[in-house]
C-alpha cells in the first residue's frame, strides 16, 4: 500500500495529470470512432513517450488504454456501431434503450459500470496478479481450445427465437474466418487466386460492415424511428439508475468483472470475447431472458463491466510474466521497455514504484474517463438529432476511413460495403448478426489450438483434446447450450413460433 500511495503522489503534478487527461480523451475518441481502436491510439502516441519521463510516459499510455475501451460504448449505444469489438454486446441492449427514449440513461449506465469494471480489475492487479498469472501460465493449447469451444456456445444464447438461424449465422462466421492463409502450414484457402484474399477479412470490415452499414441501410428504409422524448433523457439524476437498481446488479457486476479479468489474463483472447461471454452468462442466469435485446440494464452492465475489467486482466501477465495479452498490451510492453523497464517475475521486486505508478495511473484515468463521458452525455445524445442526410454520409465516411486505416487496403473498404449488405440481408430475413461475428472472432483461435492439440498426439488421436480443465469448460459449454435451448423455447412460447 505504501508503494501505491507513492505512485499516486508521483502523479500529483500538473504535467502528469494533463498527460493522463489527454490520453483518456484521445482514447475515448479512438474508441468511439468506428474502425479505430485502442491499439492504434497507443501506437500513434508511442513515439511521444521517447521525450517523457518513465512516470509520465506510463501514465499517458494507461490513460489511452482506459479511455479507448470505454469510448466504444458511445457509438455502440447511440448508433448501434461498436466502436471496438469490446463494445459489441453493448449494442444488443444499449441501442434499443436509446431508441426507446433513454439514450442518456443507457450512456450513464455504461459509463458507471465501465468505471466499476476497471476498479474491480485494478484490485485484482494489486492483490492477486502474481498467483493468477502463474495459473494462466500452465494453460496449454487444449485449455485454450476448450475455452474457444465454450465461447462458441454463446452463439446459442444470442440466436433469439430461432436456434437454427443462429447456428447458421455462427457457421457463416466460422467459414469467413477460414478465408486466407491457414494457420501453422500457411496453405492458401478460398483465395480464388487473389493476392488480397490471402490476408483474410479484416475484423474491422466485418464488425463495422455488419453493424454500421446494415444499420445505416435500415435507417434509410425506416427513418426517424427514435422516440421524440429521447433528447430530454440526458437531463437525469446521477447516472440514470436508482440505488435499488444498483443493488440488483451487484451479482451481475462482480460475475462479469471476474469473467473479464480471467479472459484478460489469457493471451490472445481479449475483450472482444469477454463481453460476449459476460452478456450470454447474464442472459442465461436471468429470470427474464426474453427481455434481453429489448433495452434492459442487465445487458449493458454485463458487457461494460467485463470489457473494462479485461483491460486490467491483460496487464497482469504483462507485468508479472512479460507476456502481452493482446495488441494493445504489446504496445504497452514496448513503452515500458523504451524506458528501461523489463516486465517479468522480478519487476515487483526491482522496480515496485513504477509498477504502482501503473496502478495509480489507472485510478486517475478512470476519474477522467467518468468526468469526460458523464459531462459529455448531453453532447453525445445530440448525435441522434442530426438529420439523416448529414448523419448517414458521415457514418459511412468514418467506417470507410477506419477500414482503410487498419491495413491501408482499398480491398477492406470494398468488403466493408459487402458485409454491410450481407448484414442488412440477415436482419431483413431474421438471421441474428451476433452469432456470425462470434463465429468469425473465435474461429481462428479455435482452429489453430485444435491443430496444435492434434499435432502433439499420435495418429491424430482425440486424446490431446482432453484435460481436467478442458473437461470443465466442455461441461460448462454443454450446460450453457441446455440453458440457451430452454430459454429459446420460452421465447417461442412467449412470442409465437418463428419459421
Amino acid at each position: 500500500m505504501a508503494y501505491f500511495v507513492q505512485g499516486v503522489l508521483s502523479l500529483l503534478n500538473p504535467t502528469s495529470i494533463l498527460l493522463i487527461a489527454s490520453g483518456v480523451l484521445l482514447g475515448i475518441v479512438f474508441g468511439a470512432l468506428p474502425g479505430l481502436n485502442t491499439a492504434m491510439a497507443v501506437c500513434l502516441c508511442l513515439p511521444l513517450t521517447f521525450v517523457l519521463s518513465s512516470v509520465n510516459g506510463i501514465a499517458m499510455i494507461m490513460g489511452i488504454f482506459i479511455g479507448g475501451v470505454s469510448g466504444g460504448l458511445i457509438s455502440a449505444i447511440l448508433l448501434n456501431i461498436p466502436g471496438t469489438s469490446a463494445a459489441m454486446s453493448t449494442c444488443f441492449d444499449g441501442h434499443p434503450m436509446a431508441m426507446n427514449g433513454q439514450a442518456g440513461r443507457a450512456l450513464g449506465i455504461g459509463i458507471f459500470y465501465s468505471a466499476m469494471g476497471t476498479i474491480i480489475g485494478m484490485f485484482a492487479l494489486i492483490f492477486i496478479s502474481r498467483p493468477m498469472a502463474t495459473v494462466a501460465l500452465h494453460f496449454r493449447s487444449v485449455e485454450y481450445f476448450s475455452i474457444s469451444v465454450f465461447s462458441l456456445t454463446m452463439m446459442a444464447s444470442l440466436s433469439g427465437k430461432s436456434l437454427i438461424r443462429g447456428l447458421i449465422a455462427g457457421c457463416l462466421g466460422i467459414l469467413l474466418a477460414t478465408v486466407g492463409m491457414a494457420p501453422i502450414d500457411y496453405t492458401p484457402r478460398f483465395t480464388f487466386g487473389t493476392m488480397a484474399m490471402t490476408g483474410g477479412f479484416n475484423q474491422v470490415a466485418i464488425l463495422t460492415g455488419a453493424f454500421a452499414i446494415s444499420t445505416v441501410m435500415k435507417s434509410i428504409k425506416n427513418p426517424h424511428d427514435v422516440k421524440s422524448e429521447d433528447f430530454r433523457s440526458a437531463h437525469m439524476k446521477g447516472f440514470g439508475f436508482t440505488f435499488l437498481e444498483f443493488c440488483g446488479q451487484i451479482v451481475n457486476m462482480f460475475r462479469s468483472a471476474f469473467i473479464g479479468i480471467f479472459i484478460g489474463i489469457l493471451p490472445g483472447v481479449g475483450a472482444g470475447t469477454s463481453n460476449l461471454i459476460a452478456y450470454s452468462t447474464a442472459k442465461n442466469s436471468s429470470k427474464h431472458p426474453e427481455k434481453f435485446g429489448t433495452g434492459i440494464m442487465d445487458g449493458i452492465v454485463a458487457s461494460e463491466t467485463a470489457n473494462n475489467a479485461t483491460v486490467c486482466g491483460a496487464i497482469i501477465p504483462l507485468l508479472t510474466l512479460g507476456i502481452p495479452g493482446d495488441l494493445g498490451t504489446a504496445f504497452l510492453l514496448s513503452a515500458l521497455q523504451i524506458h528501461g523497464i523489463n516486465p517479468g517475475p522480478l519487476l515487483f521486486d526491482s522496480s515496485p514504484e513504477l509498477v504502482y505508478v501503473c496502478f495509480a495511473g489507472i485510478v486517475f484515468a478512470v476519474t477522467f474517463m467518468v468526468l469526460f463521458e458523464y459531462f459529455g452525455i448531453r453532447i453525445f445524445t445530440k448525435i441522434l438529432t442530426i438529420r439523416e442526410y448529414i448523419l448517414i454520409p458521415t457514418i459511412i465516411m468514418l467506417c470507410g476511413v477506419g477500414a482503410f486505416a487498419n491495413s491501408n487496403r482499398t480491398f477492406d473498404v470494398i468488403w466493408l460495403m459487402i458485409f454491410g449488405i450481407m448484414g442488412y440481408a440477415m436482419v431483413t430475413h431474421r438471421y441474428p448478426i451476433g452469432p456470425m461475428v462470434i463465429g468469425y472472432i473465435l474461429g481462428s483461435n479455435t482452429e489453430i489450438n485444435l491443430r496444435r492439440c492434434l499435432m502433439v498426439t499420435e495418429n491424430g488421436s482425440l486424446s490431446g483434446l482432453v484435460s481436467p480443465i478442458a473437461c470443465f469448460f466442455y461441461a460448462v459449454g454443454i450446460l450453457f447450450i441446455v440453458i440457451s435451448v430452454r430459454n429459446n423455447m420460452k421465447l417461442k412460447k412467449a412470442g409465437g413460433t418463428e419459421d
